[in-house]
């Protein structure tokens, strides 16, 4: 699938070496939950558990460079958790992740073992191409999980594509362009930071594709940098 990103003046001129990678995964079989997804779970919490200690979790380079950024989008880090923190904080305490289903599950996974950003969306629901940019004063979004819209102000990043916002940049996905049971096309984004590598967002990407995979099946289509 041909994918385009279009970055906003205001962002790039902020942001310089902000990026994005993109993959896709088509032909899954998404399910509520299976064997293949309880193994995967026990195996990555296993990992994260001897990996990572909560006490220090703040000092880690790519939890630090989530929350630095953060801070200069005007958000409290320590308030608002970046996704792929707050995943990993929630193992390390002893607790599961939400139950989904498993192409959900697969990619918040990955998201927490990396610890970068991950969105997962039906690309049947999408209207091409991507826009990162600031929010529309005034600017519509419903969240997962919201009873009510937010009304965004300018302050605000969001990835787009031509119909509405998709994404808070990068810690909230809209609710009407996410993976049901009934998706079978999905595409994945994994956000960076200025200070995380082109390659480290490749391997979270991939890694996301690969557990889809394994748990849901589907044919990848490899991973592009933005």
């Amino acid at each position: 699938m041909q994918i385009q990103v279009n970055w906003s003046g205001e962002v790039k001129k902020k942001f310089p070496e902000l990026s994005m990678c993109i993959g896709t995964i088509n032909n899954m079989h998404n399910e509520r939950e299976n064997e293949k997804i309880k193994q995967l779970r026990q195996t990555v919490y296993g990992e994260v558990r001897a990996k990572y200690n909560i006490e220090t979790l703040k000092d880690d380079p790519t939890v630090r460079s989530y929350r630095d950024f953060y801070w200069k989008l005007d958000i409290d880090p320590t308030k608002t958790r970046p996704a792929g923190e707050a995943l990993l904080r929630r193992v390390l305490r002893g607790e599961e992740l939400p139950h989904i289903c498993t192409v959900v599950d697969a990619y918040n996974l990955a998201s927490m073992k990396t610890i970068v950003p991950i969105s997962g969306f039906d690309v049947g629901q999408l209207n091409l191409p991507f826009q990162v940019r600031s929010a529309k004063n005034g600017e519509v979004f419903t969240g997962i999980g919201m009873t009510k819209p937010m009304i965004l102000t300018g302050k605000i990043l969001v990835l787009a594509d031509e119909k509405q916002a998709l994404c808070i940049y990068p810690y909230r996905d809209c609710d009407s362009t996410k993976i049901t049971l009934q998706t079978k096309n999905a595409m994945i984004v994994g956000y960076g930071t200025p200070a995380i590598t082109e390659q480290q967002l490749k391997e979270a990407v991939k890694t996301t594709l690969d557990y889809i995979k394994q748990v849901s099946g589907g044919e990848v289509e490899a991973a592009q940098s933005f």
